[in-house]
């Protein structure tokens, strides 16, 4: 089997690249990255990408059809991957996160790809007050980069893609450690303000709901994604993608952080403004589809992975959130040395 895998040097794409090797040994994998943020590696001693059988560098916006011959499943992660991101950039996200997409399905099916995984996101859900959403559930995306999310999907449903299987995770929100951490997650800040500063400050009430995914757990998905055959689920698929006992509200995680990491307080802004991102989701969906492969990562053990692994880290910057952990700060400095363009193309010398 020949795996591809775009955005395969961020957060969740490096942990996957090592799942992979690990649950398909002797498959072919494909790395493609533009590399924005390959430098921000965290306690590593191997990199990732060893575990490819080739790395390729370039915009996922000039992907290659050429690169698609022999290719049995895509894994497109590839996207300006948050909300603060996609404010800043919010021409280029519609252009990668929904033009090159569907660009890539297209030329995926063509090519005769059989399987291709979209990283899509339950951000879709936006505010929704009430019961959790399900996937037939009315969206309300509140941001550029959900908008990209949803958008992408409703392009494609609408497309001939030529009998490939495609499967769109609306993934929760994700958590845990990886070889190149980010800590602009809410459960990833709480921990690193826990270990830094000793405290964890709640910047609203504590109230909005959001369901958590661990990084080990995405991966899980994904390689049952890659795998998934048309008469489970059918050939154009959008699953929530986590657990129902693990929508948590903001003040309960910190307070989860704070018992895991010693004399850590927790100070909530009680008269903040309510925070219109609140949303619960139904994964029945998923575990009916996929019981084999749902969520095992509990809460606890995602904080006590980051804990650890920060531990090992030594990691004591006070001021991580200006740190490239945060990975609009490391597109910024990109700019600012003049290494990429406001569309965010590398400027070559």
């Amino acid at each position: 089997m020949r795996i591809l895998i775009t955005g395969n040097m961020g957060y969740i794409g490096s942990f996957l690249v090592i799942y992979l090797r690990k649950t398909f040994p002797e498959a072919e994998l494909i790395g493609f990255d533009s590399a924005f943020f390959g430098h921000c590696l965290t306690n590593v001693s191997v990199l990732p990408e060893s575990f490819l059988d080739r790395q390729i560098f370039a915009d996922v916006r000039d992907l290659s059809s050429s690169l698609l011959v022999g290719v049995d499943a895509v894994v497109h992660l590839a996207a300006i991957s948050n909300d603060p991101m996609g404010n800043e950039f919010v021409t280029v996200t519609e252009d990668i996160n929904r033009r090159a997409s569907v660009r890539l399905a297209k030329l995926s099916a063509r090519a005769g790809v059989k399987n291709f995984v979209f990283a899509s996101s339950c951000s879709i859900y936006g505010y929704a007050e009430g019961e959790a959403r399900k996937e037939n559930h009315p969206t309300k995306p509140l941001t550029p980069y959900a908008r990209s999310k949803i958008d992408t999907e409703a392009d494609l449903a609408n497309a001939d893609l030529d009998g490939m299987v495609f499967t769109s995770l609306r993934l929760a929100t994700a958590c845990g450690m990886s070889d190149r951490l980010r800590l602009d997650l809410v459960l990833n800040d709480f921990v690193a303000s826990a270990v830094t500063l000793g405290e964890i400050t709640v910047l609203s009430d504590g109230t909005p709901w959001r369901p958590l995914i661990d990084v080990e757990d995405i991966a899980r998905s994904i390689s049952w994604a890659i795998q998934r055959s048309a008469e489970n689920g059918g050939s154009f698929l959008c699953v929530n993608v986590g657990r129902d006992e693990s929508n948590y509200q903001i003040k309960d995680l910190a307070e989860a952080v704070a018992q895991h990491v010693p004399g850590t307080q927790v100070n909530i802004n009680m008269n903040a403004l309510t925070d219109k991102r609140s949303y619960k989701v139904d994964f029945s969906l998923f575990k009916s589809l996929a019981p084999d492969f749902a969520p095992q990562v509990s809460l606890a053990e995602s904080i006590e992975r980051m804990y650890a692994g920060l531990l090992q880290m030594k990691f004591t910057d006070r001021n991580f959130r200006d740190s490239p952990l945060v990975r609009l700060n490391t597109l910024r400095q990109h700019i600012f040395a003049n290494r990429l363009g406001t569309d965010l193309r590398w400027k070559r010398a």
